[in-house]
């Protein structure tokens, strides 16, 4: 290589030279050439980023707890614990979370709802003043987001996992191989961790804050999403061997990347803004999936100004 040719000879006439101040001087040259070389090398070295010059579509993910508490979710608010959001207080509350939203100026809106939920004819029937007292995020955020910035479409993107097309075409054959992998799969651990999980999951909940933005900005941090997605990693994902990490692949964590899929479905250009307003444990996964992406730019909820 012309770097290693340039450095042997320097050092063959730095060697040979009977001068001592020629020597001095050819090893300064031997050294400004060798710095020289290593900037060009480093520069020359393009970052990862670098490689993947496309224009991205920003998209924004809200996660949030459901607000009309189906408690579906492994951890569960007691009644005492549970706001109103059609109160005056929280829905005022509401509001100035939705004015927040909207600074995203998002184009397209995508929410957790598989298709048959009827999305799109439910906006409608929203937009001539139906279902105001519904309590559901998706009335409350994104119809509500969508009918101010005047938007016509919402995008379901749920998705069922591989696990259950898995049991519902080999359950009734082989139902016993189902029934054993998901054996105390239950998210009812109580190993230290778990125990740590659930206070920490207590302390989202809506009463403590001084409001529901408050709550949303914490909530869908880089560090709460860190350490919530941690939640899926201990507990009962250590069941035996590998059965609590084939049931976090086969269900939970399929899910979301179908759910992904289905975003990247969605007709978008780097002009567009995607919205999407799902149940926060969904957000800690998509987060890492939109941030490896080089089809999208994530941005961070408390970035809005």
């Amino acid at each position: 290589m012309p770097f290693q040719i340039h450095l042997t000879e320097l050092m063959f006439y730095t060697v040979n030279s009977n001068d001592i101040f020629g020597k001095i001087n050819l090893m300064k040259t031997l050294l400004y050439t060798f710095l020289l070389c290593l900037s060009t090398y480093t520069l020359a070295q393009k970052k990862p980023s670098e490689y993947f010059t496309n224009a991205k579509t920003k998209v924004l993910v809200v996660g949030s707890f459901h607000f009309d508490y189906p408690n579906l979710d492994a951890h569960k608010t007691k009644k005492s614990d549970q706001v109103d959001v059609l109160s005056p207080k929280t829905s005022q509350e509401v509001t100035e979370l939705i004015n927040y939203i909207k600074k995203f100026k998002p184009t397209k809106i995508a929410i957790e709802a598989f298709p048959s939920w009827n999305a799109n004819q439910k906006l409608n029937e929203y937009k001539e003043g139906k279902h105001m007292n519904k309590r559901d995020e998706r009335y409350q955020i994104a119809m509500r987001t969508a009918k101010e910035l005047n938007l016509n479409e919402l995008y379901s993107i749920d998705a069922e996992s591989v696990l259950d097309d898995l049991q519902e075409r080999f359950g009734k054959k082989d139902s016993l191989y189902f029934k054993n992998l998901s054996q105390d799969y239950d998210f009812l651990s109580d190993d230290p961790i778990s125990k740590e999980y659930n206070a920490f999951f207590k302390s989202s909940e809506p009463k403590k804050f001084k409001s529901l933005l408050e709550l949303f900005q914490f909530m869908n941090s880089k560090e709460y999403h860190q350490y919530e997605y941690g939640a899926y990693l201990s507990g009962d994902f250590k069941l035996r061997e590998h059965d609590g990490a084939d049931m976090l692949a086969l269900y939970w964590y399929n899910r979301n990347l179908r759910m992904f899929r289905n975003i990247q479905n969605i007709p978008h250009t780097s002009e567009d803004r995607i919205l999407v307003v799902v149940g926060n444990g969904h957000a800690s996964v998509l987060r890492q999936l939109f941030s490896s992406s080089p089809e999208f730019d994530y941005v961070e909820f408390n970035s809005l100004k």
